[in-house]
Protein backbone atom coordinates (compact mmCIF):
# COMPACT_ATOMS: atom_id res chain seq x y z
CA UNK A 1 0.00 0.00 0.00
CA UNK A 2 1.27 3.63 -0.98
CA UNK A 3 1.21 6.35 1.34
CA UNK A 4 -0.92 9.57 0.28
CA UNK A 5 1.14 12.21 -0.65
CA UNK A 6 0.88 15.39 1.99
CA UNK A 7 -0.31 18.23 0.11
CA UNK A 8 1.70 20.56 2.06
CA UNK A 9 4.64 19.35 0.51
CA UNK A 10 4.47 21.85 -2.42
CA UNK A 11 3.74 24.56 0.09
CA UNK A 12 6.96 23.44 2.28
CA UNK A 13 8.98 23.81 -1.18
CA UNK A 14 7.79 26.81 -1.77
CA UNK A 15 8.22 28.34 2.07
CA UNK A 16 11.77 26.72 1.90
CA UNK A 17 12.76 28.59 -1.73
CA UNK A 18 11.18 31.84 -0.43
CA UNK A 19 13.74 31.63 2.48
CA UNK A 20 16.64 30.63 0.85
CA UNK A 21 15.89 33.79 -1.75
CA UNK A 22 15.25 35.74 1.46
CA UNK A 23 18.91 34.57 2.77
CA UNK A 24 20.63 34.36 -0.36
CA UNK A 25 19.67 38.89 -1.14
CA UNK A 26 20.60 39.67 2.10
CA UNK A 27 22.70 42.63 2.55
CA UNK A 28 25.08 40.40 4.33
CA UNK A 29 25.52 37.87 1.83
CA UNK A 30 26.05 40.22 -0.94
CA UNK A 31 28.82 41.56 0.90
CA UNK A 32 30.34 38.37 1.72
CA UNK A 33 30.67 37.95 -1.92
CA UNK A 34 31.92 41.06 -2.49
CA UNK A 35 34.46 40.45 0.15
CA UNK A 36 35.78 37.48 -1.50
CA UNK A 37 36.19 39.18 -4.81
CA UNK A 38 37.87 42.22 -3.32
CA UNK A 39 39.94 39.42 -1.40
CA UNK A 40 41.20 37.41 -4.25
CA UNK A 41 42.18 40.49 -6.27
CA UNK A 42 43.93 42.07 -3.50
CA UNK A 43 45.88 38.06 -2.94
CA UNK A 44 46.68 38.42 -6.40
CA UNK A 45 48.30 41.93 -6.27
CA UNK A 46 50.21 41.01 -3.01
CA UNK A 47 51.74 37.65 -4.44
CA UNK A 48 52.78 39.80 -7.26
CA UNK A 49 54.55 42.16 -4.76
CA UNK A 50 55.89 39.47 -2.78
CA UNK A 51 56.86 38.01 -5.89
CA UNK A 52 58.76 40.57 -7.56
CA UNK A 53 59.82 42.97 -5.42
CA UNK A 54 60.16 42.05 -1.95
CA UNK A 55 61.70 38.31 -2.53
CA UNK A 56 64.24 39.99 -5.31
CA UNK A 57 65.30 42.57 -2.55
CA UNK A 58 65.52 39.89 0.33
CA UNK A 59 67.37 37.77 -2.08
CA UNK A 60 70.00 40.50 -2.84
CA UNK A 61 70.54 41.30 0.48
CA UNK A 62 71.03 37.44 1.33
CA UNK A 63 72.10 36.63 -2.04
CA UNK A 64 70.00 33.87 -2.82
CA UNK A 65 67.76 33.99 -5.96
CA UNK A 66 64.47 32.61 -4.49
CA UNK A 67 62.99 31.65 -7.72
CA UNK A 68 65.90 29.02 -8.25
CA UNK A 69 66.17 28.18 -4.43
CA UNK A 70 65.59 24.13 -4.77
CA UNK A 71 66.66 21.22 -3.31
CA UNK A 72 66.63 18.25 -5.95
CA UNK A 73 65.77 15.01 -4.54
CA UNK A 74 66.92 11.63 -5.83
CA UNK A 75 65.15 9.63 -8.33
CA UNK A 76 63.27 7.07 -6.37
CA UNK A 77 61.31 4.14 -7.46
CA UNK A 78 62.30 4.03 -11.15
CA UNK A 79 60.54 7.82 -11.78
CA UNK A 80 61.19 9.06 -14.69
CA UNK A 81 63.26 12.93 -13.09
CA UNK A 82 63.91 13.10 -9.71
CA UNK A 83 61.56 15.38 -7.37
CA UNK A 84 62.00 19.35 -6.56
CA UNK A 85 61.49 20.81 -3.19
CA UNK A 86 60.93 24.40 -4.23
CA UNK A 87 62.00 26.36 -1.61
CA UNK A 88 61.82 29.77 -2.84
CA UNK A 89 58.11 29.20 -3.55
CA UNK A 90 57.29 28.35 -0.93
CA UNK A 91 59.09 31.08 0.93
CA UNK A 92 57.35 33.48 -1.70
CA UNK A 93 53.72 31.97 -0.68
CA UNK A 94 54.73 32.20 2.79
CA UNK A 95 55.65 35.92 2.69
CA UNK A 96 52.58 36.84 0.93
CA UNK A 97 50.37 34.65 3.49
CA UNK A 98 52.26 36.87 6.39
CA UNK A 99 51.63 40.52 4.41
CA UNK A 100 47.79 39.65 3.84
CA UNK A 101 47.15 38.56 7.17
CA UNK A 102 48.81 41.73 8.96
CA UNK A 103 47.08 43.53 6.98
CA UNK A 104 43.76 42.03 7.47
CA UNK A 105 44.58 41.92 11.32
CA UNK A 106 44.29 45.92 11.00
CA UNK A 107 41.68 46.12 8.95
CA UNK A 108 39.66 44.14 11.78
CA UNK A 109 41.64 46.22 14.48
CA UNK A 110 40.53 49.66 12.91
CA UNK A 111 37.03 48.01 12.83
CA UNK A 112 36.65 47.01 16.03
CA UNK A 113 38.20 50.29 17.15
CA UNK A 114 35.61 51.65 15.41
CA UNK A 115 32.88 49.78 16.51
CA UNK A 116 34.26 50.53 20.39
CA UNK A 117 33.51 54.05 20.01
CA UNK A 118 30.19 53.73 18.57
CA UNK A 119 28.87 51.79 20.89
CA UNK A 120 31.02 53.42 24.10
CA UNK A 121 28.90 56.87 23.27
CA UNK A 122 25.09 57.20 24.62
CA UNK A 123 22.51 57.68 22.25
CA UNK A 124 21.78 61.57 22.00
CA UNK A 125 18.58 62.74 23.89
CA UNK A 126 15.87 63.90 21.57
CA UNK A 127 15.43 67.40 21.93
CA UNK A 128 12.32 68.47 23.76
CA UNK A 129 10.13 70.83 21.53
CA UNK A 130 8.97 73.98 22.72
CA UNK A 131 5.64 72.42 24.38
CA UNK A 132 7.34 69.83 25.88
CA UNK A 133 9.15 72.63 27.80
CA UNK A 134 6.00 74.55 28.05
CA UNK A 135 4.42 71.60 30.05
CA UNK A 136 7.99 71.20 32.07
CA UNK A 137 7.81 74.33 33.15
CA UNK A 138 4.06 74.41 34.17
CA UNK A 139 4.66 71.10 36.12
CA UNK A 140 7.34 72.41 37.71
CA UNK A 141 5.30 75.70 39.06
CA UNK A 142 2.13 73.38 39.91
CA UNK A 143 4.69 71.29 42.00
CA UNK A 144 6.16 74.60 43.66
CA UNK A 145 2.85 75.97 44.56
CA UNK A 146 1.86 72.23 46.30
CA UNK A 147 4.85 72.69 48.45
CA UNK A 148 4.08 76.23 49.40
CA UNK A 149 0.84 75.32 50.49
Amino acid sequence: MRKKKNNTEPAKLKRFLHEFREFAVKGNMIDLAVGIIVGGAFSAVVNSVVTNLVTPLIGILIGVDFKEWAVKLPKLYGNAEPGTLAIGTFLNSLISFLVIAFIVFLFVKAINKFRSKHADSPPAAPKQSKEELLLIEIRDILKGSKADS
